[in-house]
């Protein structure tokens, strides 16, 4: 039997900011040598902590956003490291000089929802441009009423939450909308936590902010997303809108980074990345987020089983990435 023990992680003031260890009839010694860690993004934690208990193995997994990931990652404190964008240069280099040799392994597709109040009800599309107005530098202390950001929305402030800077999600926000990757006004409420952001926004008629799609189905009810503007029409993250490639250019890959040396000293590990990559089609949607094709994850399996190291991005922060580019 195994038993699955939540402890409060150091980001910890919701469920999914637990640390979570699955503790078997096995000895002490035995649990530390078979203990997967994890650590980084929050967007992706809920997958791999439903991976791990799906699987039920002995795992440590944590957030501290995918900035903060590979920062343990590449000084090798981690087995994985969850991140909601591609390995950037610097990290390359950090990695290379610690002797860490990682494999790149894309396992879902996110979209970034802007969301407001439920109960807010002159917003319900945003345009790019307007984004870029309301969360650039520029705008702090400039751009602080709903009316500043569309002359017919009401003049009323407007309380801004988002992630905080060691989030793969704030730099892929920052880059496609402000067009600079961690350039952004600072007076908004910053967090790794999605609950805690969901929940600040859920309590202030005049919010808005963002973070990964799947936080906001696990708050629909309190929460409304704007869909993105276009030439034809608002468009909201939906499966369909984000795997035809018409949600840009807020929908993006999330990756594991799976260090090699850790899958030849745990043989366990590459057995649940197998495993997680084989069944993830079939459950990843329950937690928020989109499959990728079976065809991307047979090659996921098959980059992982040939011990492909690398990043196919070249530390470059891509927009508009689809399916085809993650593997082909």
């Amino acid at each position: 039997m195994f038993k699955v023990v939540f402890s409060n992680g150091p980001a910890a003031k919701a469920p999914l900011a637990a640390t979570v260890a699955v503790i078997g009839a096995i000895s002490a010694g035995e649990m530390h040598a078979q203990q997967i860690t994890a650590d980084g993004s929050s967007t992706v934690y809920p997958i791999t902590l439903e991976a791990t208990r799906r699987a039920g193995i002995d795992a440590d997994i944590n957030f501290s956003g995918t900035t903060g990931g590979f920062r343990r990652f590449c000084a090798g404190e981690t087995d994985i490291s969850n991140a909601s964008r591609p390995i950037n240069a610097e990290e390359i280099v950090t990695c290379a000089e610690a002797g860490i040799d990682y494999i790149e392994l894309p396992i879902a597709f996110d979209a970034l929802a802007v969301v407001v109040h439920a109960e807010n009800d002159w917003a319900d599309s945003i345009t790019i441009e307007e984004l870029r107005k309301l969360w650039e530098p520029a705008a702090e202390g400039t751009i602080t009423t709903w009316q500043h950001i569309r002359e017919d929305w009401p003049d009323r402030p407007v309380v801004l939450f988002g992630r905080g800077q060691d989030s793969g999600t704030y730099d892929y926000f920052t880059n496609v909308v402000v067009g600079e990757t961690r350039a952004s006004r600072s007076d908004y409420t910053a967090s790794e936590d999605e609950e805690e952001l969901a929940s600040g926004i859920a309590a202030d008629p005049g919010a808005l902010g963002f973070f990964g799609v799947g936080a906001y189905f696990r708050h629909w009810e309190e929460l409304k997303d704007l869909g993105v503007d276009t030439d034809d029409g608002p468009v909201h993250p939906s499966l369909r809108e984000v795997l035809a490639g018409r949600y840009q250019p807020l929908a993006r890959p999330l990756f594991l980074y799976v260090n090699v040396t850790s899958l030849d000293g745990k043989p366990e590990l590459a057995g649940f990345l197998r495993d997680y990559l084989g069944e993830l089609q079939n459950w990843v949607h329950f937690t928020g987020y989109m499959p990728l094709s079976p065809e991307a994850y047979e090659q996921a399996i098959t980059r992982l089983e040939a011990r492909t190291t690398g990043s196919r991005f070249d530390g470059e922060l891509q927009v508009g990435i689809g399916i085809d580019d993650l593997y082909n």
